[in-house]
């Protein structure tokens, strides 16, 4: 039975169909038939709120099973980072893995609906794989969240992606390599 991945959509109008699908095709590509990718679609993209997004997210860790990856792009990661800190699913997640996601808190975004937290330690269980991936080149989350997540999440691997945009120019290889990696 091929690996498990649950890929979360960043926000934004079209960003379901129009942008982090080609993520998708991308990491499908790369993986091959070796992983089955779950992407839904996420409650009203083009204004997103988080409670609704956590509920679809509590929704689909019912389908998970022990060992699947979990992967948010841009705001999709980091409403999978707070919901994953706030209530811990019924599966074990072989890996967290998060892409260009804004930081809420001191020195990152602003949020009236997720509450900051400088320290995601205690929340995440020890031992999880948790891998940051972050291009130097984008424009809409600024790359200095890659530090800050670095500093909440010390555990964490950062990778950060010289010259590469918002949506890592479309090309997850580097993902799948360590994906692939993780399995091994």
């Amino acid at each position: 039975m091929p690996g498990q991945i649950l890929f979360i959509q960043g926000a934004g109008e079209t960003a379901h169909d129009a942008w982090d699908n080609k993520l998708v095709d991308s990491l499908a590509r790369e993986l091959g038939e070796d992983y089955a990718i779950r992407y839904p679609r996420m409650p009203n993209e083009a204004d997103p709120h988080y409670q609704a997004w956590k509920a679809a997210l509590l929704k689909e860790f019912e389908t998970l099973e022990d060992g699947a990856i979990l992967i948010g792009h841009s705001l999709g990661g980091t409403i999978l980072l707070h919901t994953l800190a706030e209530e811990w699913p019924a599966f074990e997640p072989g890996a967290v893995i998060l892409i260009a996601p804004p930081y809420i808190g001191e020195g990152g975004w602003e949020s009236d609906e997720i509450t900051a937290a400088d320290d995601f330690s205690e929340s995440l269980p020890e031992g999880l794989p948790v891998l940051i991936y972050h291009g130097s080149d984008d424009d809409t989350v600024p790359f200095a969240h890659i530090e800050l997540y670095a500093m909440a999440i010390p555990e964490a691997v950062v990778c950060a992606l010289p010259g590469r945009d918002h949506q890592l120019d479309n090309d997850l290889a580097d993902i799948a390599k360590d994906i692939r990696s993780l399995a091994a």
